[in-house]
């Protein structure tokens, strides 16, 4: 009995044993499994990190539209609807002058009057000659008819008819020039009375009484000028951007330093229908109505433009520092995944924080706000804020504040 009992207990140990083993082996995967798991994750962690130190880090936003209306403000320069400077058409010495500086003057009034001797002088002369060169024509003509009758019964030479007749004829034509200088020194001493063109105020008086007055506008000085402002023309440089937009009829409304609070209608008159290549501008005049002489022509002038849906629909804004100025222009740098792409934009207006973008962008780009002049196209970056985490973190802190 004894021997069959220790019979049955040896299987029994063995199994145990090979129980145990398997459990050890199982183990031992598990931890070799378990080993080469983190193994991987951490090499993968690592590289994650070496990659986000890498990476530029840059916050992000995306352009807003700018508005359906664009108020466009833009500095102007008035000027009067005519002006003129007047000079001397005579030379003399100003004998008085009548009017001065804001006199409201009208067309052929005398402004000042000219002393010219030497012109008075020139005019008896040439009416003394123009009375020698009538006596002369007179017997001229008188000897040349009797020579014809005389030459009718052949008591003279053909010859001597014809050479009585030229005389005649070259005497009349020394009357007509002398006559002809007779006019043109009266016509002349008429100008010893200066008038005014046409309607309007005189803006300036640079001469006095007793001044030596030349004639002309190449040696002579300017003795008065003349503007008319019942209507003034304003002058504005309008950008390349909105050339488009200067229409004929187009409204403005102007404001001046020196009439706080009050606002005028100017109305586009023409353009240049030329950009300036130097600025970049077209030139636009503009018509104000100045009926109650309250504008001063030379003026500086606000003028604030409203222009439509049409010129504003593809203007965008973004930060002002976003702009990268480099050689090839200004530039803004995007988002595409995790890349930089470089983009030529066209500048519209300044708005001071923000500047509008005419070209180039999208409402779709990521622009880096604020990006390293050393950026460049396919730079690894990383977005650590942008507009939609920025509104996300903002919309908690409304609620609590509501």
């Amino acid at each position: 009995m004894k021997t069959n009992f220790h019979l049955s207990q040896k299987p029994s140990a063995q199994q145990g044993f090979s129980r145990v083993g398997i459990v050890i082996g199982l183990v031992a995967l598990i931890l070799v499994a378990w080993g080469l798991f983190s193994r991987q994750r951490a090499s993968a962690r690592l590289e994650e990190d070496t990659q986000a130190q890498i990476a530029l880090p840059v916050e992000v936003v995306r352009p807003k539209a700018s508005g359906g209306e664009v108020a466009l403000v833009l500095p102007g320069s008035v000027q009067a609807n005519y002006q003129a400077p007047i000079y001397a058409r005579t030379a003399g010495y100003l004998k008085r002058w009548l009017v001065d500086i804001g006199t409201p003057v009208k067309a052929g009034q005398v402004l000042a009057e000219i002393e010219a001797p030497d012109l008075d002088e020139q005019l008896h002369a040439s009416e003394a000659q123009l009375a020698n060169a009538e006596a002369n024509l007179k017997i001229a003509q008188v000897t040349a008819e009797r020579w014809r009758d005389l030459r009718s019964t052949d008591s003279v030479s053909q010859q001597e008819a014809d050479e009585r007749s030229a005389t005649a004829a070259a005497s009349l034509a020394a009357t007509n020039a002398a006559r002809a200088n007779l006019q043109r020194l009266r016509e002349l001493s008429g100008f010893k009375n200066i008038v005014a063109p046409f309607d309007g105020v005189i803006t300036a008086r640079n001469t006095d009484r007793g001044a030596l007055i030349n004639s002309g506008s190449s040696s002579g000085a300017e003795l008065f000028r003349i503007a008319d402002t019942r209507s003034l023309r304003l002058y504005v440089r309008v950008p390349q951007t909105y050339a488009a937009s200067m229409s004929d009829g187009l409204q403005a409304e102007v404001f001046f330093p020196d009439r706080p609070g009050k606002s005028y209608t100017a109305k586009l008159d023409s353009t240049s229908s030329a950009i300036d290549a130097s600025s970049r501008t077209l030139l636009a005049q503009l018509l104000v109505d100045n009926a109650n002489n309250e504008l001063l022509p030379g003026s500086y002038a606000e003028v604030h433009f409203k222009l439509g849906v049409a010129s504003a629909a593809s203007m965008l804004r973004v930060p002002a520092n976003a702009l990268l100025f480099s050689g090839d222009g200004l530039r803004v740098a995007t988002v595409a995944g995790d890349k930089v792409v470089m983009k030529k934009v066209t500048l519209g207006r300044d708005f001071g924080t923000e500047i509008e973008i005419a070209s180039g962008l999208t409402t779709q780009d990521q622009v880096i706000v604020a990006p390293p002049d050393s950026i460049t196209d396919s730079t690894q970056v990383r977005i650590t804020q942008s507009e939609d985490t920025r509104q996300a973190q903002q919309a908690p802190q409304k609620d609590a504040k509501s």
